[in-house]
């Protein structure tokens, strides 16, 4: 699969967001993105209690382990590369987690301003 430049939100080179657990679009550890990720998983964050449950009220069950995917859930602490849609609604909703911008990916630019990361960056 094609993928774009891994530049962050600053340009420079985009750091690793995690590998355990194993996160990304190309499950490679980083917030990569490319034509075929619809769901843009650009945005490096840190999972907190109140989103994950925000998450899964809104139809994403991020904390279920799923062994038939090979998922074993995500819990406080963990990093993961989440959509820049799903980041920007729990900012406007008052629940969005930290954001690791050397993680995030510049295209989450095109659904969340600067500004907006800037104000949850670890």
């Amino acid at each position: 699969m094609e993928k774009d430049a891994s530049l962050n939100v600053h340009g420079g080179p985009l750091e690793a967001c995690s590998t355990d657990p194993l996160t990304g679009f190309f499950r490679n550890g980083c917030c990569d993105t490319g034509p075929m990720d619809r769901g843009s998983h650009t945005v490096c964050a840190v999972m907190t209690a109140e989103f994950l449950a925000f998450s899964k009220y809104v139809g994403n069950d991020l904390s279920t382990p799923r062994p038939e995917f090979g998922f074993a859930g995500l819990k406080p602490g963990d990093k993961w590369c989440l959509c820049a849609s799903r980041f920007l609604q729990a900012h406007e909703e008052g629940c969005a987690p930290r954001v690791n911008l050397a993680a995030t990916h510049q295209k989450a630019l095109e659904v969340v301003p600067l500004t907006v990361l800037e104000a949850y960056a670890k």
